[in-house]
C-alpha cells in the first residue's frame, strides 16, 4: 500500500481549530522560504468560518506564531457565477466570516475574486480565473500546473469538493487549470472550479470536515473501495501523504481508517 492521507480527529471546533493554526502557519511559513509569499487556495460552505476561528484567536498567538496576511496571495478553488456581493458568492462568504473581521494591525492578505464582467459566459469565467493564476504562477506554457503551498477545502455530504462532483465529466479534466461547470447538482448550477490534478498538485491539501452530517460520507472515503473513486476520494489517492483531514469525532464515528495523534 503506497502513502496515505493524514487524518486528525478532535473533540470539538476549539481543538481542531487551535490544530488547523499550527498547521496553517507550518505551510505559510515553508511557503515564505521557498518564494517569500504563501499562496492558499480556500473553498466555501462552513470552511471561512472555521478559518477565522483558528486564525483571528489572538489567544494563540505568540512570537512563532505568526500569521502574516500580508504576504498571503488567496484564490478560490471554487467560485459561483454569481455578483461578488450575493449571498451564495464564495468571495462574499470569505469576506462576511474572515476579510472583514482581520484587525487593522494583522494588515490584509491579496485576494484575487473572479471577473464579474463574465458572468453570463461561464467558459470565459473560467479562461479568465485561469489567467489570474498564470499571472502569479508564471505563463502556463512553462509551468505545466500551478503549485499551491496550501488548497483548504471541504468535504460535501455526497463526497464532493470544490466544485467536483461525483461521476461528472469534469473528474476527467486534465488540461485545463480552470473549469467551468454550467449543471452543478448542488446549485447554483453554474461555478467555476479548479480541476482535479490543480488540486493533487498541491504542496499541502487540507479537509476540514465536521459534524454528524459527514459521518456517512467519512466512513465510505476512508473505508470503502468505492469512496476512493469520489472526488474527495480521488484527492486522497492522488496527494497520498500530501493530503491531512481535520475532523471532529462525530465525523469520524464508525470510520475504521486510523487516526494521527499530532502533526
Amino acid at each position: 500500500m503506497g502513502k496515505q492521507p493524514n487524518l486528525y480527529a478532535f473533540d470539538d471546533l476549539s481543538g481542531l481549530a487551535a490544530t488547523l493554526r499550527t498547521y496553517i502557519i507550518q505551510c505559510q511559513n515553508a511557503g515564505f522560504e521557498r518564494h517569500g509569499l504563501f499562496r492558499v487556495a480556500v473553498s466555501g460552505g462552513s470552511l471561512p468560518s472555521t478559518l477565522a476561528k483558528a486564525l483571528l484567536d489572538p489567544s494563540q498567538s505568540g512570537p512563532d506564531d505568526m500569521v502574516d496576511f500580508s504576504k498571503w496571495d488567496i484564490f478560490f478553488a471554487d467560485e459561483r457565477a454569481m455578483p461578488l456581493d450575493h449571498p451564495d458568492s464564495n468571495y462574499k462568504l470569505l469576506q462576511d466570516e474572515l476579510l472583514d473581521k482581520i484587525p487593522v494591525d494583522m494588515r490584509q492578505p491579496k485576494v484575487h475574486p473572479i471577473d464579474v464582467k463574465h458572468l453570463d459566459d461561464v467558459q470565459e469565467l473560467a479562461d479568465q480565473y485561469q489567467d489570474t493564476l498564470m499571472q502569479s504562477f508564471a505563463a502556463k506554457d512553462s509551468v505545466k500546473l500551478p503549485i499551491f503551498d496550501l488548497l483548504l477545502l471541504g468535504c460535501g455530504p455526497d463526497g464532493h469538493t470544490c466544485s467536483l462532483f461525483p461521476n461528472h465529466e469534469l473528474l476527467r479534466e486534465s488540461d485545463a487549470w480552470v473549469a467551468p461547470i454550467e449543471d452543478s447538482p448542488k446549485p447554483p448550477a453554474k461555478r467555476i472550479t479548479l480541476s482535479l490534478p490543480v488540486v493533487t498538485h498541491g504542496i499541502k491539501i487540507a479537509f476540514i470536515a465536521t459534524g454528524a452530517g459527514k459521518k456517512d460520507v467519512m466512513k465510505q472515503i476512508f473505508d470503502t473501495e468505492e469512496g476512493r473513486n469520489l472526488p474527495c476520494g480521488l484527492v486522497n489517492e492522488g496527494g497520498a501523504e500530501k493530503v491531512s483531514w481535520f475532523t471532529d469525532s462525530v465525523a469520524v464515528e464508525g470510520v475504521a481508517f486510523p487516526r494521527r495523534g499530532s502533526l
